[in-house]
């Protein structure tokens, strides 16, 4: 009795509004294993009223704690290659720092970082939607029907330098944005290393999500875009959901989910753009 009353208390130490925000989030994210900075954000921003960069700030750090646990799951199971983590992270920290050092001059002198935010967010969303619809045809293309085109051969050889500047742009976009570390970082890594097992893929797209949203998190928290109560709020909902999610979506067709969610997303880049 003693127990429940205290996981009662916790629960009610937070906004009924942020626990339903993460647990809403923390569902969808469960039933389509689509990474919570494309649906945390938007959903914060058009179904909330949050401010831009609240949203982003808080969803960043968000994403670093509720994935740190896969990180240590994948490198258990030897599902990480730390070689690529180490190549993506050796451009995104970098720009992720000059980003967020850039938004903080931008912030300072006087200009309105939202509607870059905002712009930036609505790009990545409907990039994101067209992403999941076609990452199956792009793979299959790449590692199958065309594995001695002009393309794929440049991929192959400049494949170490490529996914540098992968990183590199993911810093950019996703300390903008928050947007991009899972969908965006995971079809990249599919056509640059079309040859490894789809759960190695997804292992070492987490295990370099974790430090790279953990340092744009920090970034943001720096010049005051974080909410803490928003973000135990959400941890508080969106964990639980989170589970509750993947054993639903285990009953719903593959196919039906991912042009669920693209659709979702793109009315949601299409709503911030306007």
């Amino acid at each position: 009795m003693e127990f429940l009353e205290t996981v009662v208390s916790f629960f009610l130490g937070f906004e009924l509004i942020h626990i339903a925000a993460g647990s809403l989030v923390g569902f969808v994210i469960g039933l389509t294993g689509v990474g919570g900075g494309s649906l945390m954000t938007p959903i914060l921003v058009l179904g909330f009223g949050i401010a831009p960069a609240i949203a982003v700030g808080t969803d960043l750090l968000y994403a670093a704690l509720t994935k740190y646990s896969g990180v240590f799951f994948h490198h258990r199971n030897k599902t990480v290659d730390w070689r690529i983590v180490g190549l993506l992270a050796a451009g995104s920290v970098p720009s992720s720092i000059i980003t967020v050092a850039l938004l903080e001059q931008i912030k300072a002198a006087g200009f309105n970082s939202d509607k870059l935010m905002m712009l930036t967010l609505s790009v990545m969303l409907v990039l994101t939607s067209f992403i999941i619809l076609i990452k199956g045809r792009l793979v299959s293309y790449v590692s199958h029907r065309h594995g001695n085109s002009r393309f794929v051969r440049l991929l192959k050889a400049y494949r170490s330098h490529i996914t540098v500047l992968s990183g590199v742009a993911l810093g950019i976009l996703v300390t903008i944005s928050s947007v991009g570390a899972g969908a965006i970082g995971s079809a990249i890594l599919f056509l640059l290393y079309p040859r490894k097992k789809p759960v190695a893929i997804v292992g070492t797209d987490i295990a370099h999500a974790v430090p790279l949203t953990a340092i744009a998190g920090m970034g943001h928290m720096h010049f005051g875009s974080v909410d803490y109560d928003l973000l135990f709020g959400l941890l508080a909902g969106g964990v639980p959901a989170i589970y509750l999610g993947s054993l639903v979506g285990r009953y719903i067709p593959d196919h039906w989910l991912r042009v669920a969610i693209a659709c979702l997303l793109f009315a949601m880049g299409v709503k911030l753009a306007l």
